[in-house]
């Protein structure tokens, strides 16, 4: 019989430390610099994007009301490609494996049902010291390829660069950082997607991946110091992937941040079977990422590159798909909280690019941020 020991909740006396949103602002100061295009122009051939504010009728997409229409149209093709989603399980048990306080943050090793009779670990961390009743901004970390896979995130191991778990707790975020399908008890990733197909042949990886990011959504709001309503997504490389996907098909998602995931359909691997497969070459595939970004408006979301540096996947390159979602955007708000940030050092996440990352979930999951947000009724239901 399977035991499910509930979480243990750390409290104390001492306050945590306050979300760093500049007083009387909704923006980070810098939004303008990262809705800028390249000054050279973009040789990279990011492949077909139809255009995203023209319906499938032929008429175009003028305000929000045909915007959503056309939102749902994207939504039913992206569905019908990545194939139906596994069974959620009932509840949000979770079993405490390890508990450790480092840096000030109380890391948790925990385990809990991802699909039916089928478990995951996770690190959950949390602020060591915060006030009973206190409610804090959620993320989900989401790693990077790695044979430690949540330790480096979670700053078990690692350097510090891949440690973004642990240092957005130590600013007063509660970070759950699930492990990755690709990992879970299995030899080879192609032997993890063959199981997943075995149990679910007309379902992508991808699939997968969106499926098991929003099951780490529903544990990490059900902790007692998450406001659910302050729940945002970060990811670096593979984990970017995940994020671009859990943002745009997950409205509880408020705020996210990608890094060098490569998002364009031929920037990175995007073919590999745990991702998209082969298919995405065939000519009648018509599909590419600006469409995800774009139901993501009018939520936050911050795309990381840094070409032309070693290992780049995001960069100059990217911006094709950035500035044919922006228009969208516009449909909501005059200033658009969507942008593309080239630091240009590569398949990193340099000190002052990790601020920028920060400050920007900070920002825009404040209270004040997300009290202004407007979704105008838009609702994600996926398969």
């Amino acid at each position: 019989m399977r035991v499910c020991i509930p979480l243990v909740c750390h409290m104390a006396l001492l306050f945590v430390r306050p979300l760093s949103l500049h007083a009387g602002e909704l923006d980070v100061r810098w939004l303008g610099e990262v809705q800028k295009s390249p000054q050279r122009e973009v040789s990279f051939d990011v492949g077909f994007m139809e255009p995203l504010l023209m319906r499938k009728s032929g008429g175009e997409v003028h305000n929000l009301d045909e915007w959503h229409e056309r939102r749902r149209e994207l939504i039913e093709a992206w569905d019908d490609f990545l194939g139906p989603s596994p069974q959620t399980p009932e509840g949000t048990a979770t079993q405490l494996l390890k508990s450790e306080s480092v840096g000030g943050v109380i890391r948790d090793l925990i385990r809990y049902e991802c699909e039916p009779n089928l478990f995951v670990e996770a690190y959950l961390l949390q602020p060591a010291h915060v006030t009973e009743g206190t409610l804090l901004p959620g993320i989900v970390a989401l790693h990077h390829t790695a044979q430690d896979t949540i330790d480096e995130i979670a700053g078990v191991s690692g350097p510090d660069s891949r440690k973004l778990g642990l240092k957005l707790a130590q600013r007063g975020f509660v970070v759950i950082c699930p492990r990755c399908f690709l990992w879970q008890d299995a030899p080879s990733l192609t032997a993890a997607v063959d199981r997943y197909r075995a149990r679910h042949p007309e379902s992508l990886g991808m699939r997968k991946m969106l499926f098991d990011a929003r099951r780490a959504v529903d544990i990490l709001e059900a902790q007692p110091h998450v406001d659910r309503t302050r729940i945002g997504a970060v990811g670096h490389s593979l984990g970017a992937k995940e994020v671009l996907y859990l943002a745009a098909f997950d409205e509880r998602i408020k705020a996210a941040v990608a890094s060098e995931g490569g998002m364009a359909l031929k920037s990175t691997n995007w073919d590999a079977p745990w991702y998209l497969g082969p298919q995405i070459h065939e000519a009648s595939f018509g599909r590419n990422h600006h469409e995800l970004v774009a139901l993501i408006a009018p939520r936050a979301f911050l795309v990381l590159g840094g070409e032309t540096g070693p290992g780049a996947a995001d960069g100059d390159r990217s911006w094709p798909l950035i500035g044919a979602a922006l228009p969208v955007y516009r449909l909501f708000s005059d200033s658009p909280r969507l942008g593309l940030l080239n630091h240009g050092q590569g398949h990193t996440i340099p000190d002052d690019i990790y601020e920028r990352l920060a400050e920007w979930l900070e920002t825009y999951l404040s209270q004040k941020a997300v009290a202004a947000l407007k979704l105008d009724g838009i609702q994600v239901d996926t398969k």
